[in-house]
Parts: structure tokens; C-alpha cells; sequence
């Protein structure tokens, strides 16, 4: 089995967190891809997410009618942030004789020197940075550039948004998220 990986705060997710990941895992042949939304991300400490449980129900909103891809709470139940090498080596033991396959946004490729324990982890899976056109991103050795097409949206201009008692820019959530955050006012 080829099985990709894809970790974030999600906070919320939205297409750009879906599109990129949908077309990685054609390109690629993955059989599924599991997204982790982190409870505690440790490059992001001060930052004020909304609840780790309402991220992953979004998540798993947002995946519903997605082939192939799902949502897994194993980041979530660490009582400590969650560091990737160990996230993968959690998934190397769940799945020994899967194809690992780390995939990464640009922004965090380029974050990786500060990552715990990064250079092990071509050693836990194949790493896959997903890449806009154009982008100055350098990769090297095993590491495998998909370049996708734009995904103009941002988390953090859809929360100014939905704090500000505005509307997400169109079609940048999925219906099911937009109602979740509504309902359970997750932004105001």
C-alpha cells in the first residue's frame, strides 16, 4: 500500500488544504491519504487555535466525499506537541509494509532545518513537497516536487473574516465546514 501523510493545524481546512492533496495523490498512486490535524503544533505555540476536537470534525467534514482521503486523531491524543518523526515512526509500526509518504506544503519544506529530528525523516518516508508554479523551492535528493496550480485562499484571512461577521470567500470551504463553524461560532 502507498500511503501519504499530511499534518497541519487545519484551523480551518479548506481547498487549498484539499485540492493539492487530491491531485498529489493521483500523481502519485497513493492508495490513501491520511490528514493529522495536530492538537498542539510546536512551531505555533502562542497562536490560538480553535478547539483540536472541532478541527477534526472539520476535517473529517471537509473529507467526507473525498476518495481516498481520511482523517486520523492520532496527533490529537498526545498530551504534548506532536513532532514527525515520531508521528511517522507511529505509522512505519501500524503499517510496516506500507510506501510512506510524507507530503509537505512548500512554506513547511522550507521550515524543515528547524523541524526535532528532521534529517531521519527521508529515512521514515519519502518526502513530498507540494509546490507552487514557479516557486523558488530547491529540492534535492529523494525528494519529490509536485508542482500544483495555485490554491488562492488563507486560513487566516477566512478566520479575520468569519470574525469580522464576514462570509469566507466563495467556494473556500466546504459547505458542511462553513455550516460547523457557524453553528458552533468557532471564530468570533
Amino acid at each position: 500500500m502507498k500511503l501519504g501523510l499530511f499534518g497541519g493545524t487545519f484551523d480551518p481546512i479548506h481547498r487549498g488544504h484539499v485540492e493539492p492533496v487530491r491531485a498529489a495523490r493521483r500523481a502519485l498512486g497513493l492508495d490513501r491519504v491520511v490528514y493529522l490535524p495536530t492538537a498542539l503544533p510546536p512551531h505555533k505555540p502562542k497562536r490560538e487555535l480553535a478547539p483540536a476536537h472541532a478541527r477534526y470534525a472539520m476535517v473529517e467534514l471537509a473529507l467526507l466525499g473525498e476518495e481516498g482521503l481520511y482523517a486520523d486523531p492520532y496527533e490529537l491524543t498526545l498530551d504534548r506537541p506532536a513532532y514527525t518523526a515520531e508521528t511517522l515512526e507511529h505509522f512505519r509500526r501500524a503499517w510496516p509494509d506500507a510506501d510512506l509518504h510524507l507530503l509537505l506544503g512548500a512554506d513547511s519544506y522550507l521550515e524543515l532545518p528547524t523541524w526535532r529530528r528532521w534529517r531521519e525523516l527521508p529515512e521514515l518516508a519519502r518526502i513530498v513537497v507540494l509546490a507552487r508554479p514557479g516557486s523558488d523551492v530547491e529540492t534535492g535528493g529523494d525528494v519529490i516536487r509536485l508542482e500544483q496550480p495555485p490554491v488562492n485562499v488563507s486560513a487566516s484571512e477566512i478566520r479575520a473574516r468569519l470574525a469580522a461577521g464576514q462570509d469566507p470567500p466563495p467556494g473556500a470551504l466546504h459547505p458542511l465546514v462553513l455550516d460547523y463553524v457557524r453553528k458552533y461560532d468557532l471564530y468570533r
